[in-house]
């Protein structure tokens, strides 16, 4: 593990007191009082003052901006000043219009929705004390996780709150349509971005001297979701490096003396979206963000969600992370105004800075009884969470012996001490009381009620309504993914591999990681320290004996083993049912469209067949996942010419190579082992 990636683990009391519940007070005091009080921020001390009004004026008179304009004014034969207007109304549609009035606003608002959504908002104070001195220093961007439609503007009620400057934020254009809402949230600092910008170059130029802008005259703190989108499995994505690219550039260029990268882990007991999120996964369409669809969601009011954790990170200079792995001398020999395509070593580094961020986000988040409980309810077999039950003492025993092993693996637990065991689960199971129900001394999983209909349930219709209920676990479980998943790698390779030879393990240790790289976050080109980090937990919660020349698993570590390989199988299980399509001789080129119903409809049989065991290979994240990996492995392409997102089969033998090699039908030996080698 890097030396930048390691956090403090633990849990109850000592854990507790870097937290404070920001809501306590707003429970005892008047909400319009909040929202009315003096706001004395202080500001970045290093750039020029300038209004909300400002930027657009001087993105459209930079030397960079009318530059493009020129250039695309040659090539497409337009006048200059149609293509200036056309970047007038481009940044009119993306602009920030940051209102303190509508900062208040909010804060009335959120302070309302909150106190009847939350029992709590545990902020750490050391961060946020770190992150109100790093803003006075130096330009600062946030970089939160995406799990919530909540997680849009709980920072910026939280430092308007602290009195710290509120961050602009960047948020997709379709909020921007939002009636009434869209307004608030402009006024409130979200600038809006397009989803699909592709080679349009004078939108690329004017969104990148927009955020260039806000960083070089230290306007205010800047937001971004480093993932790009809402996770909606709960899980973290492999980061967008577009905009992390564009908030870098001004360091790289010489334009500002440092940035200040600062991760923020949002942690919730119980995301309010977690049955839109599953029934998405299995192909319902999202519904479109809409003001009439917001108030209609206002009967969510009416739940309760638990504790929501937000843990700031402390700030980065990207002048320090950067020393040594990027030379910016080769950005002195072009005026920095002209544009530049990034060279390899700049894209590597904004790539190595952007999966390190998420990595500190997943060590930085607090993991909740649930989500440990999730993880064991999943190793049982859906036909007994749905009808026999998994017993309550089976479930609470093995509870707490994985709480053990987390904090053997240095979890940051949400397991209040000061309360008793058993009570602490049972709250859990009540607050999850969508996903399960607990019944004389037994838990069963919870399937939505079937209206009534005039035909019976289909055995597919029945299986989609199981995978429902199935996948709204998995979000939790997978929460806590990130803390097994190097352990986990090991356990599989020694249980797959059946040897002990720390080459022969590594080897293979190395080939999951390559497959999975797109399930899970590993930073390029750490492939030795991701095995070293797995070897030394397993030897430190007793599972393996380790020497220089071999790993060994030990007779007291088979339970942790069994669950560490339990843990990955429905990923190893899901892959290998998309290989099987993908080997079909009838697939050659396809849509993205037509794979996901596809490869649903041959997952569906195989459960009712009872070949395949787990749901997970119903939902099209992991479908796309697998496109993703087989596409970065090069034995699938993506068709440029096709807008339908259409692929097509290179190396089917290259395919059914992974799935012999993963179900260990290729020993170990016949792989390299050189670190981050391709397949």
């Amino acid at each position: 593990m890097t030396d930048t990636c390691q956090h403090s683990g633990g849990a109850g009391p000592e854990n507790e007191e870097e937290f404070v519940d920001i809501l306590e007070e707003r429970r005892l005091r008047s909400d319009l009082g909040h929202a009315l009080r003096t706001f004395r921020p202080s500001p970045y001390k290093g750039g020029p003052s300038c209004s909300a009004a400002d930027l657009p004026k001087i993105v459209l008179e930079s030397q960079h901006l009318r530059y493009v304009v020129k250039e695309i004014a040659t090539e497409t034969g337009a006048s200059p000043e149609e293509v200036r207007e056309e970047a007038s109304a481009i940044l009119e549609e993306m602009s920030q219009n940051l209102q303190l009035g509508f900062i208040r606003l909010l804060g009335y608002i959120f302070t309302k929705v909150f106190k009847r959504l939350f029992t709590s908002i545990n902020v750490n104070m050391e961060g946020l004390k770190a992150l109100q001195q790093a803003i006075q220093e130096s330009p600062v961007i946030l970089l939160p996780n995406h799990r919530s439609y909540v997680d849009f503007l709980v920072i910026s009620y939280i430092m308007f709150t602290y009195d710290i400057p509120v961050p602009v934020i960047a948020a997709g254009i379709p909020l921007a349509g939002m009636k009434i809402v869209g307004a608030i949230i402009r006024r409130s600092g979200a600038f809006f971005i397009r989803r699909a910008i592709g080679s349009d170059k004078l939108y690329w130029a004017v969104m990148s001297e927009y955020v260039r802008t806000i960083i070089k005259t230290g306007f205010a703190p800047l937001e971004f979701y480093v993932e790009g989108l809402r996770s909606r499995t709960l899980k973290s994505l492999m980061p967008k490096l577009g905009m992390m690219h564009m908030v870098l550039e001004p360091y790289f260029k010489g334009e500002v003396y440092d940035i200040q990268l600062v991760p923020i882990s949002l942690s919730y007991d119980r995301v309010l979206e977690e049955s839109l999120l599953a029934l998405e996964l299995l192909g319902v369409p999202k519904l479109k963000e809409s003001t009439t669809g917001l108030l209609k969601a206002s009967k969510v009011l009416q739940d309760d969600y638990g504790i929501m954790h937000v843990n700031f990170g402390r700030p980065m200079s990207v002048r320090r992370l950067c020393r040594g792995k990027i030379n910016l001398r080769q950005y002195n020999l072009i005026p920095r105004d002209l544009p530049q395509k990034p060279r390899a070593e700049a894209q590597a580094c904004v790539s190595w800075l952007a999966h390190l961020m998420v990595r500190i986000q997943e060590e930085g988040s607090l993991i909740s009884p649930w989500s440990l409980m999730a993880c064991l309810l999943l190793q049982a077999p859906t036909a007994v969470l749905t009808e026999q039950g998994l017993p309550w003492h089976q479930l609470t025993e093995k509870t707490i012996w994985l709480r053990k092993l987390a904090l053997d693996f240095g979890a940051r637990l949400n397991w209040p001490a000061q309360v008793p065991d058993p009570d602490v689960m049972s709250s859990a199971v009540a607050l999850h009381h969508s996903v399960v129900r607990r019944e004389a001394g037994r838990v069963y999983l919870v399937r939505e009620e079937e209206p009534e209909r005039k035909r019976p349930i289909s055995p597919e219709e029945d299986v989609i309504r199981s995978a429902a209920a199935v996948l709204m676990m998995v979000s939790y479980r997978n929460q806590s993914l990130h803390l097994f998943v190097r352990p986990a790698l090991l356990a599989t390779a020694i249980g797959v591999t059946k040897t002990a030879q720390r080459d022969e393990l590594f080897a293979f240790f190395c080939f999951l990681r390559d497959v999975f790289s797109n399930e899970f976050i590993f930073i390029p080109g750490e492939s030795s320290q991701d095995f070293e980090e797995a070897c030394v937990l397993l030897r430190k919660c007793g599972a393996v004996h380790i020497s220089e020349q071999e790993v060994t698993a030990s007779d007291a570590g088979l339970e942790a083993l069994s669950f560490l390989q339990a843990l990955l199988q429905p990923f190893i299980d899901s892959y290998q049912v998309m290989f099987r399509f993908l080997c079909e001789d009838k697939v050659h080129v396809f849509a993205e469209k037509q794979f996901l119903p596809a490869v649903r409809n041959l997952a569906t049989k195989l459960i009712l067949s009872g070949e395949l065991h787990t749901y997970e290979t119903l939902s099209s994240d992991t479908q796309k996942n697998v496109l993703s990996a087989l596409r970065r492995l090069e034995t699938l392409a993506k068709l440029e010419s096709s807008e339908q997102n259409e692929y097509r089969v290179v190396n089917k033998a290259a395919v059914r190579r992974i799935g012999d090699i993963l179900s260990g039908k290729i020993p170990p030996q016949m792989l390299q082992a050189a670190p981050d080698a391709k397949l």
